[in-house]
């Protein structure tokens, strides 16, 4: 079966019953694929209707009609966009849907609403996609970037579909297939209850779209293919069989009556045969990887200013602005009972209960504090890649507009090159000139740039110090050259840096991994990065990896 033959099942069987299997996720870039997919689903004959990521909560919860309810003088509500007949909503740029936006969508799911849902995933690079839960929610996941105009062909669907549809709840799905299926979801790695259910709908509506009342292994197996491959996070091992020694009890009484049942070879075989290529060994390596941000600085909640949040209560005194809408939203509901209570009162009865104050929120921008060992050690070792990682560093950061400080240390002290800045030619110019040779002073390091860190987050930024060296300390804090007191003072510093809850990554530059720099990442509670016979770009793309699961 090709793979737009899967993805044409996957849309037919949706139409049979769209309710149970919840719905699918299409992945693909706009082009032809993506507009076939779409003309498939506009076939569907449940009612359509397009979610916006820019939806305010009114229009997914519904609220109260302010302008109506002052009219009519009785309290009026606005329904919620889920608050429909059973529709089929269509999410467009999936992959950026906020956390509280897919909530509410599986909120609307799992309600017995009895809509589905079509997402369209138009993430450009592996690792971007909707939120899992949202996607454990729905039975397909069709992957059409690999698809010319030649492969596709029109998705025509069943004339007869009022009649599957009414004989889908009848198929009956056998006793042993549903543990089975239970049996190779734990072989697989897929947690998620909801899987071996999704699993049992689709081949009871494979069946029912072959005129089956029983689902058969041809069924259970395109059922397989279907459901279970982007779901699974490892393969299973292959069993050796055990070889029984002579005179030893036969496989049936050595047997306990509790002892698992392997999965079906036959159904393994059908997910690796649907699997993209190059993704097994990453499946029998490690499994999928969690969501992560942008990388971007933390946010702050106030008051005056920033992205609105929904309103809030307070005390009077809090300094905040009232907000009007808000508060009238609050006190329009008990408008009746306190009109009860007092007949001689004009217009709305307010209360200090009532009163909303606004809320805003803003994202604090982000500071990078390159802190670079340029002594002797360093340089015999690999500071001309260091060098070379931190300048494409820089104008990684440059494009997130991100704030840039750098430090080198050398000799018996710490040189500050450039100041928090967002010039990328001035950074660049420094770094060239940097020279390298002298001791390690590694402590004094770590105090320029820890002390930097806390004076710039008093300012608002959000530091993340990013230190590159070999971990070699031979100078210590006053100076001196004593190897014992530079590496306790360099710990000393590290601790600091750690309770001060300062995000840092230290880099090795050494040729061979250095177990004391380990210790001291450890001790800063930092991303320990060794990267031996690396080049700048590696260095740089472990570092921005590291930096966007911050």
């Amino acid at each position: 079966m090709t793979l737009w033959e899967r993805a044409q099942l996957a849309i037919t069987l949706l139409a049979i019953d769209p309710q149970r299997l919840g719905g699918l996720v299409i992945r693909a870039r706009a082009g032809p694929a993506q507009a076939a997919m779409l003309a498939a689903v506009q076939v569907l004959t449940m009612p359509k209707v397009k979610l916006q990521h820019h939806m305010t909560p009114e229009v997914l919860n519904g609220d109260i009609d302010l302008s109506a309810s002052l009219a009519g003088r009785r309290l009026v509500t606005r329904k919620s966009i889920f608050d429909c007949a059973p529709s089929l909503f269509v999410l467009p740029m999936a992959e950026r849907c906020a956390p509280q936006f897919s909530a509410r969508i599986c909120q609307a799911l799992e309600a017995d609403l009895e809509h589905a849902l079509i997402a369209l995933d138009e993430a450009a690079e592996e690792g971007e996609g909707l939120p899992a839960a949202l996607t454990d929610r729905l039975s397909f996941h069709v992957t059409l970037d690999d698809l010319s105009l030649q492969d596709l062909s029109p998705i025509t669907l069943p004339r007869a579909i009022d009649d599957i549809r009414a004989a889908v709840r009848g198929v009956i799905l056998p006793a042993e297939m549903v543990e089975e299926a239970v049996t190779l979801a734990a072989s697989l790695g897929i947690s998620s209850l909801r899987a071996p259910l999704l699993l049992g709908c689709a081949a009871q509506a494979h069946a029912a779209l072959h005129g089956r009342s029983e689902v058969t292994d041809e069924d259970f197996k395109l059922a397989v293919m279907l459901v279970y491959p982007h779901r699974a996070t490892r393969l299973p091992e292959d069993l050796e069989p055990e070889v029984q020694p002579d005179g030893a009890n036969p496989p049936e009484a050595a047997q306990e009556p509790t002892q698992a049942k392997p999965p079906n070879d036959l159904m393994i075989e059908a997910v690796k045969a649907v699997l993209p290529a190059g993704v097994l060994t990453q499946l029998q390596s490690t499994a999928k990887q969690p969501a992560f941000g942008s990388g971007s600085g933390t946010r702050r909640k106030g008051n005056h200013r920033g992205r609105p949040l929904p309103a809030r209560m307070g005390p009077k005194n809090s300094g905040a602005r009232v907000d009007l809408v808000a508060s009238l939203r609050a006190a329009i509901p008990w408008q009746t009972l306190r009109k009860a209570g007092n007949t001689k009162a004009m217009g709305p009865i307010f209360k200090a209960s009532d009163l909303r104050h606004k809320r805003y929120e803003t994202q604090s921008d982000r500071l990078l504090i390159f802190t670079v060992d340029a002594s002797g050690s360093a340089a015999v070792a690999r500071l001309a890649e260091a060098k070379g990682a931190v300048e494409l560093l820089l104008g990684e950061a440059y494009a997130r507009r991100d704030h840039v400080a750098l430090y080198a240390f050398r000799g018996t002290g710490s040189e500050a090159l450039l100041p928090p800045t967002r010039s990328l030619v001035q950074t660049k110019k420094r770094l060239a000139a940097l020279p390298g040779g002298g001791a390690t002073p590694l402590a004094a390091g770590l105090v320029a740039a820890f002390n930097l860190a806390v004076q710039e987050r008093r300012n608002g930024l959000t530091p993340t110090l990013i230190l590159l060296t070999d971990g070699r300390a031979n100078v210590a804090l006053d100076g001196s050259n004593d190897r014992a007191q530079a590496a306790a003072d360099a710990h000393m510093l590290a601790q600091k840096i750690a309770e001060a809850q300062i995000p840092a990554l230290v880099i090795d530059t050494t040729i061979r991994p250095e177990k004391t720099l380990q210790t001291l990442a450890g001790t800063m509670r930092a991303n320990y990065i060794a990267l031996p016979r690396s080049d700048a770009k590696s260095v740089s793309a472990a570092v921005s990896s590291a930096l966007a699961h911050s």
